[in-house]
């Protein structure tokens, strides 16, 4: 008998002491997983970061040293979300940008979160990690880990990269959550209401191939540092839109995507053990993360109210104002989720084609936002 309760002596030691900092974890990597597979919420980041944090937080499991390799040999060196941008590039059709061009100007409001993060953040910490943690707001994972590791690698504030990496992935596969109280909260039901008319023009070929070469030359041009970070995602487009790449296009869309994604997903794990996880920095840089999150969708809405204010005054039709959330960078979760919320209101109301428009206006903002923040603190 005295041997078989000896059995269940590490049980009971487990929960002495802080080892209940792992079962907190073991809760929040259950949490992940479930709205990954019952909620179906972006489940290629949500799983792979909610069951590495769970592996993460076994005592002597031998993990950590094979998701160290990998952290290091794909996200230290920022490998992994330059080669993930070829693929996001691959995905995105420009056209509902190219058909109406003014909604650009919603991409670039939607990241206001960013620089009224960096303003909060410069309270609590240094000016690079401050900037660093204000780009969690781009809604944008590649950028935020190229930033980070930009400013951050090789000094003593580097142990926040992982951080600053989980948030990113973490609050951009929670956008269905986060977005809608905010959207609701800033709009009346008369304005979710708002139909917006679509008028299909065509697009040449010659058009959607120059488009990213153009924007890749001009943002180079005014903001070099932009280079790596814009040139793989138009590089990906360019293959996409050229029309004698299908089979590379396809390949960089699904399967170079989906396999760069489960890589970044268990390698951002890596930094979700108890000790790195669970201790006032990184619950701040979580928060501040989520700030950064709302007032982009707040931006993106209350900017779109205002350009109705001028809309009404040139006796012009107006605007739906959610499209303007999706100017935040998730791509393409944040454009489904203004078309659901349309069409929850009004049956009929079908924003898909503008609020992908904005949406992938933010991806490029997004970028060219991390760049200058980069600019400027180099």
């Amino acid at each position: 008998m005295e041997d078989l309760l000896a059995l269940f002596d590490p049980i009971l030691a487990f929960g002495k002491g802080d080892n209940w900092k792992m079962i907190v974890m073991w809760l929040i990597g259950g949490v992940l997983i479930y709205l990954a597979i019952r909620k179906k919420m972006e489940p290629t980041l949500l799983l792979p970061i909610g069951f590495g944090a769970i592996l993460m937080n076994f005592p002597n499991s031998g993990i950590a040293e094979p998701l160290e390799t990998l952290y290091n040999a794909g996200i230290a060196n920022e490998l992994f979300p330059l080669i993930l941008f070829i693929g996001i590039g691959a995905m995105i059709d420009f056209g509902p940008l190219l058909n109406n061009p003014k909604l650009m100007i919603f991409g670039a409001a939607a990241q206001f979160g960013i620089f009224f993060t960096l303003c909060m953040a410069a309270m609590f910490f240094p000016e690079d990690v401050a900037a660093s943690i204000s780009i969690i707001g781009a809604a944008d994972g590649p950028t935020s880990i190229v930033v980070a590791n930009t400013l951050l690698g090789g000094t003593e504030y580097s142990g926040y990269i992982g951080a600053i990496a989980v948030a990113a992935y973490s609050y951009m596969a929670l956008v269905p959550i986060i977005q809608p109280p905010v959207i609701k909260l800033l709009t009346t039901k008369s304005e979710r209401k708002i139909r917006m008319t679509y008028t299909q023009n065509s697009v040449s070929k010659t058009t959607k191939i120059l488009f990213p070469i153009i924007i890749s030359v001009i943002t180079c041009l005014f903001v070099p540092m932009a280079a790596s970070l814009i040139g793989f995602i138009m590089f990906g487009n360019l293959i996409r839109e050229c029309g004698v790449l299908d089979s590379l296009s396809e390949t960089a869309q699904k399967v170079l995507a989906n396999l760069v994604t489960i890589f970044l997903g268990i390698t951002i794990a890596f930094q979700m053990s108890a000790d790195k996880f669970l201790n006032p920095s990184t619950l701040l840089i979580l928060a501040l993360g989520l700030i950064a999150f709302i007032v982009d969708t707040a931006g993106g809405v209350l900017f779109a109210k205002l350009f109705n204010v001028v809309l009404k005054l040139m006796g012009k039709e107006q605007i739906n104002p959610m499209i303007g959330a999706a100017g935040i960078s998730a791509f393409p979760m944040s454009g489904r989720i203004v078309h659901k919320m349309a069409l929850e209101e009004d049956n009929q109301n079908f924003l898909l084609m503008h609020s992908i428009g904005v949406n992938v206006s933010g991806q490029i903002s997004s970028v060219i936002a991390g760049s200058l923040v980069l600019g400027f603190f180099i």
